[in-house]
């Protein structure tokens, strides 16, 4: 009896085993799913703005040239451990020079490395998700194009469970969603969809304006509400139409503080913001002003989580 009831323990847990396997194992696309398509290095910039490579990937404060330079090494001191940015310039051995286009594609939009196995969602693939695989191609065409950088960045420093790398295919599956977040109404303009875009996709705006639930999923229910900063000082703000957030700034407002990084008050943007609107000032005129109209078009919430007195 008792040697039944420990086969019977061993083939449940090889199946329980199984069904695990197969519900963490990495989505990726085929090079020969990718569509057809010619790179278009100057597009591939502008991604690179909108996406704000640099702010991760580059030195700290660098300056002119040296933010081309996106040899990674950056650390971010989280809840879930340390994570450690890689190095994403065209060095074949320590970056992504050696990478195809469709190792890039599976990277940003199903966060899977080219050897298989998952990233951490610290790299914010649940937003890339939503780009057109197009852009990302374009992008890895301007990549090749900067400083090759020899920087072996360590591993991330993580505790049990967050170790178990295996385990973030099944975070993938509640929270990778490559569909819009917010329902846009049919007659939403042009200059709202690019912005919703932007905002949703390789901007990736919500992965610090949204507040996260326990595992660190994102609470799109109040998306764009503002949020804890997850290293630890301060709050993000809430970017949403509400009294607590956007409501008194103008899309003109919004528009020009991404372009000169001064608020309708006078005063300017401060912390990791610097080096966000530095990118969105890189970016085309009518780029910034459809982030602006797209933020006036989303649903207004209150702040997620209470500011400081002092802010």
């Amino acid at each position: 009896m008792l040697k039944a009831g420990l086969a019977t323990a061993v083939v449940l847990a090889a199946a329980g085993g199984g069904v695990f396997w197969m519900l963490t194992e990495p989505d990726r696309v085929e090079a020969a799913s990718l569509p057809a398509h010619t790179p278009d290095v100057a597009n591939g910039e502008l991604v690179f703005h909108a996406g704000g490579c640099v702010s991760c990937h580059a030195a700290p404060n660098a300056e002119g040239e040296e933010k081309l330079k996106l040899a990674g090494g950056l650390e971010l001191n989280t809840p879930f451990g340390l994570f450690r940015v890689p190095n994403i310039s065209p060095d074949p051995d320590t970056g992504i020079g050696g990478w195809t286009a469709g190792d890039l594609v599976n990277a940003m939009m199903h966060g899977t490395s080219p050897e298989g196995a998952s990233y951490y969602p610290s790299f914010p693939y649940t937003s890339y998700a939503r780009m057109r695989v197009e852009d990302v191609i374009d992008l890895k065409a301007y990549l090749d194009t900067l400083p090759p950088v020899r920087n072996a960045v360590a591993d991330h420093d993580l505790g049990f469970p967050y170790s178990i790398r295996r385990g973030v295919g099944l975070w993938k599956r509640l929270y990778v969603d490559p569909s819009p977040v917010v329902a846009l109404p049919a007659d939403a303009s042009d200059a709202v969809r690019r912005g919703q875009y932007l905002v949703e996709g390789p901007g990736h705006c919500g992965e610090c304006h949204t507040p996260r639930n326990a595992i660190g999923g994102l609470d799109t229910a109040r998306w764009l509400a503002g949020a804890a900063n997850p290293e630890g000082r301060g709050v993000i703000p809430n970017l949403t139409p509400h009294a607590e957030g956007l409501e008194s700034w103008s899309a003109d407002d919004i528009t020009y503080s991404l372009e000169s990084g001064f608020k309708p008050d006078y005063d300017s943007f401060g912390g990791q913001m610097v080096s966000v609107q530095a990118n969105m000032a890189a970016l085309p005129a009518e780029d910034r002003a459809a982030i602006a109209a797209y933020l006036k078009a989303v649903p207004a919430h209150p702040d997620a989580v209470t500011r400081p007195a002092a802010e």
